[in-house]
């Protein structure tokens, strides 16, 4: 138990705990957007130019951190990042991005302690 518990640093924790929101607060609107029967994509980009500003933001962010998964995982021996961005379209970028950040810190604390 004691070598499972070593490797979650306080940042790994908070960035689960900011994973966990990540998730919990898209998949509520997500929730909203299928019960109501909305057209998800198409609200998007047609919902004036605010909404589009910050749908064009989001984007090139998650596109940014999904170079910086691949990159980082690759050079700290992660595997199966890229399952980070499959899983960022089926969840939420706000889920997998600070969930990876966890891993990538556990991993971290793991190769400090060898």
């Amino acid at each position: 138990m004691s070598e499972i518990r070593r490797h979650w640093s306080p940042t790994a924790v908070a960035f689960l705990v900011l994973s966990v929101a990540g998730l919990v607060g898209t998949w509520t609107f997500n929730a909203f957007a299928i019960v109501q029967m909305r057209d998800f994509i198409g609200d998007l980009v047609t919902s004036g130019p605010a909404v589009s500003s910050i749908t064009i933001d989001l984007l090139v962010v998650a596109i940014t951190g999904s170079v910086f998964v691949i990159v980082e995982a690759r050079r700290l021996g992660m595997r199966f990042a890229w399952l980070y961005i499959v899983l960022s379209g089926v969840t939420a970028f706000a889920f997998t991005f600070p969930l990876f950040l966890a891993m990538r810190q556990r991993r971290l604390t793991a190769l400090e302690n060898a």
